[in-house]
């Protein structure tokens, strides 16, 4: 088996590389040399293109999709044409011109399309899903990773609102995949708000907050608190009965407790010839509640 590795412009598929290593035979592309070099020092024996064309030329069995927002929805479109399971690392649109344009793409291949926060399928997180929580009344994820890189200058277009969306998509991705995943797409933001309170150089902001409602009346938080010394996700379920709450976090295995090997292996059963297990219209939905968090905090 062989999986493409498009595009290093995150520290994610540095972490993908490392599970799916040990499954399968690496080719990879990316115009950045210094990432470049930092990836085949530790995957001596990737094969390396000298783009995107010739990535997919190769005749790989599946594609990790990793580009800056602003290219995902042309380089999809190269994937899918190719007939091939695309795994697009989070999150794959930052503004409602990247989101339409990925909507079109991605809606037309949906089941050859997976783009998630890797926490849908932390252990902690899926144990939560399989539970019978009964009437859900309100719910609230709390999201706890640092942004101190993007304000030292590392990766400033993330940081960017008119590119990467910022603190509000980049980290957020993460608190509204998780209360989606629990209680679906059928969600609208209500209200947003975001600061700047300890990383001044930042183009975005440091912590933020989206309120969420649902069809069926339930209603939530996301919190993304981009100042501080520890990684963790919270998600608070909150019924009739009480509180049901779980921690996301590293662990002594962080690939397995933050959920990357666990998103490896579902994207390794779509190479096999899986449909994605994250449906494309729970995707949109999260896309869509960054995207309106993004434009209500301009």
């Amino acid at each position: 088996m062989r999986i493409a590795i498009a595009g290093l412009a995150t520290s994610h598929p540095y972490t993908d590389a490392r599970t799916l290593a040990s499954r399968a035979d690496l080719i990879v592309w990316e115009e950045d040399q210094a990432r470049l070099a930092r990836f085949t020092e530790e995957h001596p024996a990737a094969e390396v293109a000298d783009g995107l064309d010739d990535l997919l030329a190769a005749r790989p069995d599946g594609v990790v999709l990793t580009v800056p927002n602003p290219g995902v929805a042309p380089a999809l479109a190269r994937v899918l044409a190719a007939d091939l399971p695309c795994f697009v690392n989070k999150p794959a649109a930052a503004t409602a011109a990247q989101l339409a344009a990925v909507d079109v793409v991605a809606s037309s291949r949906p089941e050859l399309v997976l783009s998630t926060s890797v926490l849908r399928f932390a252990p902690a997180f899926t144990a939560l899903v399989a539970e019978d929580l009964g009437e859900v009344l309100s719910v609230r994820a709390t999201v706890r990773h640092d942004v101190g890189l993007w304000a030292g200058g590392h990766n400033p277009w993330q940081d960017d609102p008119a590119v990467g969306g910022g603190t509000m998509v980049t980290m957020g991705v993460h608190g509204v995949e998780l209360l989606v995943a629990l209680l679906g797409p059928a969600v609208r933001l209500a209200g947003a708000a975001a600061a700047t309170r300890s990383y001044p150089a930042l183009k975005s902001e440091d912590i933020g907050i989206m309120a969420l409602a649902w069809e069926n009346g339930a209603v939530g938080a996301v919190e993304v608190i981009g100042v501080t010394d520890e990684e963790s996700y919270t998600v608070s379920v909150h019924t009739r009965a009480g509180t049901r709450e779980v921690v996301v976090e590293p662990g002594a295995d962080p690939l397995s407790g933050l959920g990357y090997r666990g998103t490896v292996e579902a994207f390794l059963a779509m190479v096999g010839g899986a449909p994605s297990p994250v449906p494309w219209e729970q995707t949109r939905a999260v896309l869509g509640m960054l995207v309106s968090a993004r434009e209500a905090c301009a």
